[in-house]
């Protein structure tokens, strides 16, 4: 009886190790519970249309390796933005992404009434983050060439760069400010209006593009809501490392996104540790059985 005992203890701590893995005092719990926790975790991932309240974020007011560019004119642009007076540049493709659209999953519609209060359209759910943005750089000249700036004035170039014509700062992370709310969104494109404007980027110069009052950042629509933006708002932004960015629902979708990568892949390995530990319950479970069912036909 200890034997059997010791062998339905290890096995239940087993399924406990894998339903609570990030639990700090685990409790045992059966495989069909430890199962539907799993499932839970998943039905919460896809149930994107749900809201979330987040409260406004304020990051460190000084830093020293990027510091706030201030009292910037934002414009407003979005994927699938057609060529037009004052945007004579479709927005279908980006810098970087001539499926932009495609990549997407669809038009990123600018009116707000056919948007959500998770800050997506209303018709689809996006492939990418829908907080993004463009900023007049681009570090690459075509799909094999990198400008040569790029490595002196690009701080984390020597972190990223992987080959010629393969952008650094795509998919950067950015804070936008604006009063007391702050934004995060991703640099997914360039402009507004130009692409070569280094000094205002990576230096301290102040926007060379005269156009639209001066703009010096394009923002996506959710930006736009999050921060309750109207046209031509002055804002502030400075980039952020990626440990720096709080809880909110710039977090939530998109392929591009590494938070999303990351729950995917949490998510995956739990599963894969949760089958792991169950096949092993199963096979203490047929041990078992064999073990005392040799020991009832040897007592006949």
């Amino acid at each position: 009886m200890d034997w059997i005992k010791t062998t339905w203890t290890k096995a239940a701590g087993l399924l406990t190790l894998a339903a609570t893995a990030h639990a700090q005092t685990p409790a045992p719990v059966s495989p069909t519970a430890a199962l539907s926790g799993l499932s839970g975790a998943r039905q919460q991932m896809s149930q994107a249309s749900v809201p979330r309240v987040f409260a406004p974020t304020m990051p460190r007011m000084t830093y020293s390796r990027y510091p706030w560019k201030t009292d910037i004119v934002a414009t407003v642009f979005w994927i699938g933005e057609e060529p037009s007076a004052n945007n004579p540049t479709p927005n279908t493709k980006s810098s970087w992404d001539v499926n932009w659209l495609q990549s997407y999953g669809g038009f990123d519609t600018p009116d707000a009434t056919k948007r959500t209060v998770n800050y997506t359209p209303t018709s689809f759910i996006p492939k990418q983050n829908p907080f993004y943005l463009a900023l007049p750089y681009n570090d690459v000249i075509d799909s094999s060439t990198t400008k040569a700036e790029a490595r002196i004035r690009i701080p984390w170039f020597g972190q990223r760069y992987a080959r010629p014509g393969k952008s650094v700062v795509e998919g950067q992370w950015v804070a936008i400010r604006y009063g007391n709310r702050v934004c995060y969104a991703q640099w997914e494109d360039c402009g507004p209006f130009v692409t070569d404007d280094v000094e205002y980027v990576f230096g301290n110069a102040r926007p060379k593009n005269t156009q639209n009052h001066g703009a010096g950042i394009d923002v996506s629509p959710a930006v736009r809501d999050y921060l309750g933006l109207g046209m031509n708002t002055k804002i502030d932004w400075r980039f952020v490392d990626f440990n720096e960015i709080p809880d909110g629902p710039w977090r939530t979708f998109g392929s591009n996104n590494p938070f999303v990568r990351a729950r995917s892949a949490a998510v995956a390995n739990e599963k894969n540790v949760l089958a792991s530990r169950l096949e092993e319950l199963r096979r203490m479970r047929d041990e078992y059985f064999r073990q005392t069912g040799n020991a009832q036909y040897q007592n006949r």
